[in-house]
């Protein structure tokens, strides 16, 4: 298959970079249009009595969403104001699809006690669509926002979600504007040539073509979380130039020994491409285990993500040897080492040692490794509020000023209860005596919605308690409990339910694909645990941070006592991704030394010469392209990439560059050992990452 992609790609490369072109257009004219699209309804897990009940009351409540604006800055008892805002709610009343906006002049609790700010709630009509909600919203808003006063901030509902979504396009494009031109620096340190350094670029737009258009169409079938757009594009850059920069790295190394460019092509992807496919499929599958939860965000997530890989390893096995042919006699080879100047010898020395002081390494590392994850077992989750976004944004400056002039729980989404036609009237005076001031309203099929405000914040301990509280004192009646505290507990359960099975999914996974790439069943083993143990570090110190609140400041955000609930699946399961990247980068190179030399000790030190350099560059660029996507200020995504950042950085050179040579020579020859049954298997059906035959004097030394 590689062999007819290259051919493919040298026969026609105009005709292949016509088409890659083709899809460019494509990607950022059609792509473009899923920034409408977002969505900010996460914690919805089809099928759980959460869902259900919101979904009943979909159908049977006449009420819909509601939006809040907020006035403030000055005394509300001017009349002047008053005026303005009284002619503000008899418009926005007008608007098509507002269902009700009440007087806040004639409402309790509607205005501070301080006499600064008032609130003004809007409720939308049931059964709009989504067009209708977005031109009622719209018109709603901007009508508020018309009142002249110091702040006025509209909000919240179906309004946060678009907001969002705005946020999250602007940051993308921040992210670019910042990430792009450093790695574009960086690669020229590592090429020192311009030509070499724009083709990983070209790859990595390719890849962010892709991802647009990826989430648009998953979008014609599910919803897209507003989160999505960063992941997709931050990982999509990525692999795109760690993948780029491992073929071009291959193919100067192959120049070494060849003026044909075209031949040069032909072993880049006969050697590195194998890499790159395996590298591919292994990301893939680290996301399919996402696939096994129920939750619509996690899997489009997954679907999402893994396309991304696939559009990523397409171009750089078919766009990038194109390119190379037309513009790759102009690159020049890889320097020669001078006479008895060992290739890579840095990373070269650095195997040595851990494999001289195995057990020293191991004592040092692993423990370091395990006081990072400590704070792990203590991570919780929460669906977070406006606090998640920047001080600058409007949703946050709504909450920071209900916060600063209203009690505590102002604004706070209640805790539903929909009784069902059927619910006795005990059952119900037992749930309306859980909470202070429960209010309850009809529903036109003769059930009831007993809606109760938590103390605390929406998703805090205090209303999932009062969740599970409800949920004990209902019995056998028609009750079920939704809301934004319900949605949280549901989705925890689910993550309790299938994590197991996600985690057994992805690992067979890794297993088999590592095991035909290896001929090995102990070195899958090995991989799984080093890598686990980068992974537990790096998500140890997000928990510290943005849980727990130490230096969460340096990074323009503040502890919320909880991590956001898309961000433990979507680290765990890319980071554990790209560190089987990184491995099969090394596997590749000392499987190599190793069939040619057979000694086992002397292929841990030569893969490593010769991929530490990749590896390691391969990281910096990812750590860059992650750093520049937490210069947006929204706490989901900064926890995401912190945690991917320091899991590349810590996987990269603790575990690839000292745990795994200090394994290795641990291990020794039994590092590759198979029982006789599948090591014939493998022979048959296993992976051979080969190029064609050169003087043994030439051989490169590559990737």
């Amino acid at each position: 298959m590689l062999t007819a992609l290259a051919r493919t790609a040298t026969r026609r490369p105009l005709t292949v970079m016509l088409l890659w072109g083709l899809f460019l257009l494509l990607g950022f004219g059609l792509g473009t249009g899923v920034f409408a699209r977002l969505s900010d309804n996460v914690p919805e897990v089809p099928g759980t009595e959460s869902d259900s009940a919101a979904r009943y009351l979909e159908e049977m409540d006449p009420a819909g969403s509601s939006v809040t604006g907020v006035v403030a800055g000055t005394p509300v008892a001017d009349a002047g104001l008053r005026a303005e805002v009284e002619r503000a709610v008899a418009d926005v009343r007008e608007v098509a699809g507002v269902a009700a906006v009440p007087d806040p002049y004639a409402t309790p609790g509607m205005i501070a006690e301080d006499g600064h700010a008032l609130i003004v709630p809007v409720t939308l009509e049931g059964g709009l669509d989504d067009d209708a909600e977005e031109r009622t919203l719209d018109a709603a808003a901007e009508r508020i926002r018309e009142i002249d006063a110091p702040d006025v901030h509209v909000s919240g509902g179906p309004l946060l979600g678009l907001q969002m979504g705005e946020r999250a396009q602007q940051d993308v494009k921040n992210a670019e504007l910042i990430s792009l031109p450093v790695v574009l620096a960086l690669l020229l340190v590592v090429f020192g040539g311009l030509r070499s350094a724009l083709l990983p670029l070209v790859v990595a737009v390719s890849g962010i073509a892709g991802a647009f258009l990826a989430l648009f169409l998953f979008s014609e079938v599910t919803d897209i979380s507003v989160y999505a757009i960063q992941v997709t594009t931050m990982l999509g850059l990525g692999l795109a130039v760690d993948y780029a920069l491992l073929m071009l790295v291959r193919f100067r190394e192959e120049r070494r020994t060849t003026e044909d460019v075209v031949e040069a092509v032909h072993r880049t992807v006969a050697a590195a491409g194998r890499t790159v496919l395996f590298s591919g499929l292994t990301v893939a599958v680290s996301l399919t285990g996402l696939l096994v939860f129920p939750s619509v965000f996690l899997r489009s997530m997954g679907l999402a993500v893994a396309a991304v890989v696939v559009i990523d390893m397409l171009a750089a096995l078919t766009l990038l040897p194109a390119l190379l042919v037309r513009f790759g006699g102009r690159i020049p080879p890889a320097k020669t080492p001078r006479n008895g100047e060992e290739e890579g010898r840095f990373f070269a020395r650095v195997a040595r040692f851990a494999a001289r002081r195995k057990v020293a390494v191991l004592a040092v590392t692993v423990p370091v490794l395990l006081v990072l994850a400590l704070p792990v077992p203590g991570m919780s989750i929460a669906v977070g509020d406006a606090r998640q976004l920047p001080a600058d944004s409007e949703a946050r400056q709504l909450q920071d000023t209900v916060a600063a002039h209203f009690p505590p729980g102002t604004g706070v989404s209640p805790v539903v209860v929909v009784a069902r036609p059927g619910t006795d009237d005990a059952t119900a005076d037992r749930i309306r005596a859980l909470g202070p001031g429960a209010t309850t309203r009809e529903l036109p099929d003769g059930g009831a919605v007993i809606e109760i405000r938590p103390p605390g914040e929406a998703d805090g301990a205090e209303a999932t308690a009062l969740v599970e509280r409800v949920r004990e004192v209902r019995g056998d009646a028609p009750v079920e409990v939704t809301g934004t505290a319900a949605r949280l507990v549901d989705f925890r359960e689910m993550l309790e339910e299938r994590a197991p099975w996600a985690a057994l999914t992805v690992l067979a996974g890794i297993v088999v694909l590592l095991f035909a790439f290896t001929g090995s069943v102990l070195l899958p083993l090995r991989t799984v645990v080093t890598t686990l143990l980068s992974l537990a570090a790096a998500l140890g110190v997000v928990v510290w941070v943005f849980q727990d609140g130490h230096l969460a400041g340096l990074l323009g955000a503040e502890g919320l006592g909880a991590l956001s609930l898309t961000a433990p699946p979507l680290i765990v399961a890319i980071a554990f991704g790209l560190a089987m990247d990184y491995e099969l980068f090394i596997l590749a190179r000392m499987r190599e030394a190793r069939l040619r030399s057979g000694d086992d000790q002397e292929a841990v030190v030569t893969g490593l010469s010769r991929s530490g350099r990749v590896v390691t560059c391969a990281a910096l660029l990812l750590a860059v392209v992650f750093a520049a996507f937490m210069t947006g200020g929204f706490s989901p995504i900064l926890q995401i990439g912190l945690g991917l950042t320091l899991a590349v950085l810590i996987d990269a050179t603790v575990v690839r560059m000292l745990l795994v040579p200090a394994t290795m020579a641990l291990l020794g020859r039994h590092a590759w050992w198979a029982p006789r049954p599948l090591r014939r298997a493998h022979e048959r059906f296993g992976v051979r990452e080969e190029q064609p035959e050169v003087p043994r004097e030439k051989v490169p030394s590559g990737v």
